[in-house]
C-alpha cells in the first residue's frame, strides 16, 4: 500500500512531476500524483488547473514537462487509449441543433462503439432524459445539457471518466442521480474524476480527493487524514449542553481546549486533540450532573477543509 497519499496502489492514471504552460502562463507545476479505480474528487479554485489537467488526462493537451500515462500510455502518442477513456467538458461542447438521441449516437460512431438504437436509450435512460431525448439540445435548459454530455461518455463504456463539473446546472433531484450513477460506476471498478464546485457533493461521491492549488499538488487523500495532517489548525467544535460555562470552564481547567466561547445552549471551542475531547467531554459532563445533546465538529467538513488550503496560498 502506497505511504504517499498522492498516489494510489495499481494506479490507472500517474501524473509524474507534470507541467503546463501557455506563454507566461502557468497552469500546472510539477504536478505527481495518481488516480484509481473508484471516485475521486478533484478540487481547486477557479483557475488552479482542474481543466488544464483534465486535457492532459484525455489526451488533448501535451504536457510542456513530466509525463501523464492513462492505462500505462501515453494518450498524446497511443490513440487506442481514446476509446478507454471518455472526458464530460465543463463548457458546451454539442451540437444544438441535434437531439440527445442524435448526439449520443453521433459519440458512439466515432468512438467505434455499439451505436445501436437499445444501446443509445440504455445511455439516456442511465442520465433520466429519455423524456426529452428526441428534442433539439438548442432548447435544453445547463443541466439537461449536462446530462447529454454524460450519457455521451458512459455509451461508449469508458474504464477511466473524466468529469469537469458535470452538476453544474442541475437541480437537487438531478444532482443526486447522477451522484448515485458516479458512485456506481466507481464501484464497478472503473476510474472516475470528478471536479465540482459543490463540495457537499464532492464529499459525498468520493472517499479520495486530490487538491490542487495554483497548479501544484496542496493535499491528497481522506478528507479526515487531510484535516488531521493540519497540525497547527486546533479543530473547531460546538458542544450543546445544559450547563454550557460550568463545562466550558472544566474543560479548560483540564487542558483539553485551547479555547472557550460559551452561550446559553452551547460551549464553542479549540482543539488540537478531537479524539481527546471526545473522551473527556462525556466524564467532565457526568462529573457536573451536566447533559450533553450535541457534539458537532465545525471546520472538519471538505468545504472547511478546502477553505483552509486555499487560505494557505
Amino acid at each position: 500500500m502506497s505511504s504517499d497519499p498522492a498516489f494510489v496502489d495499481n494506479p490507472t492514471i500517474t501524473v509524474e512531476t507534470a507541467s503546463k504552460w501557455f506563454g507566461q502562463k502557468v497552469a500546472v507545476s510539477n504536478l505527481s500524483c495518481s488516480f484509481g479505480p473508484g471516485v475521486t474528487g478533484l478540487l481547486g479554485p477557479n483557475g488552479a488547473g482542474k481543466t488544464t489537467l483534465f486535457r492532459m488526462i484525455a489526451g488533448l493537451t501535451t504536457t510542456s514537462n513530466g509525463s501523464v500515462r492513462v492505462l500505462g500510455e501515453d494518450p498524446r502518442r497511443d490513440s487506442s487509449v481514446f476509446r478507454r477513456v471518455a472526458l464530460v467538458p465543463d463548457e458546451d461542447a454539442v451540437y444544438s441543433a441535434m437531439t440527445a438521441r442524435r448526439f449520443v449516437r453521433y459519440a458512439a460512431q466515432l468512438s467505434g462503439t455499439d451505436h445501436s438504437p437499445d444501446v443509445i436509450t440504455a445511455a439516456l435512460g442511465e442520465v433520466a432524459m429519455l423524456d426529452a431525448a428526441d428534442r433539439p439540445i438548442a432548447g435544453y435548459s445547463k443541466g439537461m445539457r449536462q446530462r447529454t454530455k454524460v450519457a455521451a461518455a458512459l455509451v461508449t463504456n469508458p474504464e477511466v471518466l473524466i468529469l469537469d463539473e458535470p452538476l453544474n446546472g442541475t437541480d437537487p433531484v438531478q444532482r443526486a442521480h447522477l451522484i448515485d450513477l458516479f458512485q456506481e460506476l466507481g464501484d464497478q471498478g472503473r476510474t472516475v474524476v470528478m471536479s465540482s464546485h459543490v463540495l457537499e457533493e464532492v464529499e459525498r461521491v468520493s472517499s479520495r480527493v486530490v487538491a490542487i492549488v495554483d497548479g501544484r499538488l496542496a493535499a491528497a487523500g481522506s478528507v479526515d487524514a487531510i484535516r488531521a495532517a493540519m497540525y497547527d489548525i486546533p479543530y473547531s467544535v460546538r458542544i450543546e449542553t445544559d450547563k454550557p460555562r460550568d463545562l466550558g470552564a472544566a474543560m479548560f481547567t483540564s487542558g483539553v481546549v485551547d479555547s472557550v466561547e460559551a452561550s446559553n445552549t452551547s460551549v464553542d471551542v479549540r482543539t488540537n486533540d478531537v479524539t481527546r475531547l471526545g473522551s473527556e467531554a462525556p466524564r467532565l459532563a457526568a462529573e457536573l450532573d451536566a447533559k450533553l445533546t450535541g457534539f458537532h465538529p465545525q471546520d472538519a467538513s471538505l468545504e472547511s477543509v478546502f477553505r483552509y488550503l486555499v487560505e494557505r496560498r
